[in-house]
């Protein structure tokens, strides 16, 4: 276990005690250094802080703040400098659907949903900071499993075999990759494929969803690398 000091922070934001000693006991066990806040306002506080010590890593914070909407809090975060590319992972209630997508078309990279163990957290939260350290925004080639996408020749392959997609199945597909493993919104995946106008046209991406089901996966009724997140989006699977 590396020394506390060298150990990644991570700003925990939750006003409810026993969640947030759980969360700071399952941190810690992973080889973390959690910083408690029960308020966005708190949260705030220690960002500026932390900013010339030890910045944190990774947000992990809870919709349901006493002080402030998590959602305002979250569109903050992305207007300050210092947190504007800082992963943010949201906890939810079951019955925050729409709060969740709220969330994430906000800023937010992640959700996990009430409750969760252990593992799934440190699993999460793992994945979040691997994709902070080496993005792959700018990769010529993006990878994820045996599915490779080269940019500079728009040209996709399957276990080294090449795909042959619509423009429009390309660039659908060219958004996942970019950050693999993070869910992304109806309303994102339209507005960056279709445009802004076509936000509210579900059915385009249904349609093109499955028609890039039927190009990649073995079995599309249960994808490998296409993942639905019911209600929310879509994620394009990491290893």
């Amino acid at each position: 276990m590396p020394e506390p000091s060298r150990m990644p922070c991570v700003l925990v934001v939750e006003d409810e005690r026993s969640i947030a000693q759980f969360l700071a006991a399952s941190l810690s066990a992973g080889g973390l250094r959690p910083v408690g806040a029960g308020s966005a306002a708190q949260a705030l506080a220690e960002l500026e802080r932390l900013e010339g010590l030890d910045p944190p890593r990774l947000l992990i914070l809870d919709l349901g703040l006493p002080d402030l909407d998590g959602v305002q809090l979250i569109a903050r975060l992305r207007a300050r400098p210092a947190t504007q590319a800082t992963p943010i992972l949201v906890l939810s209630a079951r019955l925050q659907e729409a709060q969740k997508i709220a969330a994430l078309d906000a800023g937010a990279d992640d959700y996990l949903t009430k409750p969760f163990g252990v593992g799934e957290l440190l699993a999460r939260v793992r994945a979040m900071l691997r994709r902070a350290a080496t993005p792959q925004a700018s990769a010529a080639v993006l990878r994820v499993g045996e599915l490779a996408l080269r940019r500079d020749t728009r040209q996709v392959t399957l276990r080294g075999e090449p795909l042959h997609l619509s423009p429009i199945e390309y660039r659908l597909l060219e958004r996942l990759a970019r950050q693999p493993g993070q869910v992304l919104t109806h309303r994102q995946l339209l507005a960056d494929v279709w445009g802004a106008q076509q936000v509210d046209q579900l059915h385009y991406l249904r349609i093109y969803m499955g028609h890039l089901r039927a190009k990649i996966e073995a079995d599309p009724a249960a994808p490998r690398y296409l993942l639905t997140e019911l209600g929310v989006g879509y994620r394009l699977a990491s290893e």
